[in-house]
């Protein structure tokens, strides 16, 4: 039976994650601290992993009660602490001195920063998927991988890429429960430059997208919905959710059933 088997929030848009026992639903969709801050630059673009490889050196710890960020900016290994209420402007200093530019820290806490800002719900994906994508890319570990994927519902119980039973023909989702909570399954997520490098230190690994492209198409389950994929470069999914649901939370351990099309 499929369950809820991790829940991974990333309170800064492309810094480390934080793994959760539980998550609130936001009005808009969203889980509650994933992606609620990110770090723009004076023309107010994103700093982010795709376009700023210096970002993967960079460690953070957080606790999400508590509000702070312990971050580690190299050559340093020492962790500053910031809470992220009222020391947006002290955390944003020490990130402009690393990167040698001008920054600012956002907040958004209605729906985040989500690359999917019309599918801004959870993003979707299974243990055995990560264990099989793990598996193409010889010294690459499954933690590694998920690092890299960076998806918050991490489903256990069910063979590789079950995920894709949860998109079909465009212009349909696919409504699935996690516990008490409706999900509605858009599309399959369409991956960026990030995966390809190591999250830790940047480094590329050599023809990495050619090798997943190759990989996914051979093993694409039959029953996938074939024109949702004009290119193979895709995995996990996106997801948004209907307004009813906002409030409700989510638990690791939770039950996972697909329920039903909607048009």
């Amino acid at each position: 039976m499929a369950y809820l088997a991790k829940i991974l929030l990333y309170p800064i848009k492309s810094l480390d994650g934080v793994e959760a026992e539980q998550a609130t639903v936001l009005p808009s969709g969203p889980l509650q601290y994933d992606r609620e801050f990110a770090i723009v630059d004076a023309q107010g673009r994103f700093v982010n992993a795709k376009r700023h490889l210096k970002i993967h050196s960079l460690r953070a710890n957080f606790s999400l009660t508590e509000r702070v960020i312990h971050l580690q900016l190299p050559p340093s290994n020492l962790y500053q602490v910031f809470h992220l209420e009222q020391e947006q402007e002290q955390l944003a200093a020490s990130l402009s001195g690393f990167f040698g530019f001008s920054v600012k820290l956002r907040q958004n806490t209605n729906m985040g920063f989500p690359d999917d800002t019309n599918s801004p719900g959870a993003t979707v994906i299974s243990t055995a998927t990560l264990k099989e994508v793990a598996s193409w890319f010889p010294g690459v570990s499954v933690e590694e991988i998920r690092r890299r994927l960076r998806a918050n519902i991490e489903i256990g119980g069910v063979p590789a890429f079950w995920e894709d039973r949860l998109f079909t023909d465009s212009g349909e989702t696919v409504s699935f429960q996690v516990g008490d909570v409706q999900f509605l399954g858009v599309q399959p997520c369409q991956r960026c430059v990030v995966p390809t490098r190591d999250s830790y230190l940047g480094e590329a690994y050599p023809n990495f997208q050619k090798i997943f492209l190759q990989q996914r198409q051979a093993t694409l389950p039959s029953w996938v919905a074939a024109s949702r994929f004009n290119h193979f470069y895709k995995l996990s999914v996106n997801t948004r959710l209907p307004a009813s649901e906002a409030g409700k939370t989510i638990k690791v351990g939770d039950n996972i059933e697909i329920l039903q099309l909607q048009s």
